[in-house]
């Protein structure tokens, strides 16, 4: 019987499209980094794309989206399905930027992102609520 310890979660933090602004993703993966996760950050103005080879790469069990520019109804629909074609259907998106409650709330319902996390959302939380969806997903 194998008791290595449990892999230590791994979560992508991207910026999509032309968002130039990156201090909250990076406060964020450092928030993570924090609490234990091994944090990988794409950098400034990536695609769908690259972004959901880097999650395939990196075998990750999240990826979080910051988005800024208002192209969260095509890049996160556009993120979802990269990541289904990719065999990534159980990889986490989340979310976090400026966000309309009631974007966020169709996003949600969609089924396109697992979590969404707007300005104010704590540090703490936003770490607990990846924990606790990974440790959902793996006992799945």
């Amino acid at each position: 019987m194998d008791h290595a310890p449990p892999r230590p979660i791994r979560v992508l933090i991207a910026k999509v499209g032309l968002d130039g602004h990156d201090r909250g993703a990076k406060v964020v993966a450092a928030a993570l980094r924090d609490a234990g996760m091994e944090v990988i950050y794409t950098g400034l103005r990536k695609t769908p794309e690259v972004v959901v080879r880097a999650a395939e790469e990196e075998d990750v069990d999240a990826v979080g989206v910051s988005i800024l520019s208002g192209a969260h109804g095509t890049v996160l629909p556009r993120l979802k399905s990269l990541l289904d074609e990719a065999g990534l259907g159980d990889v986490l998106l989340v979310a976090g930027g400026t966000i309309p409650e009631d974007d966020a709330a169709e996003l949600l319902a969609a089924g396109t992102v697992d979590q969404v996390f707007t300005p104010g959302a704590g540090l703490a939380e936003i770490a607990d609520a990846l924990a606790a969806a990974v440790a959902e997903r793996r006992a799945a």
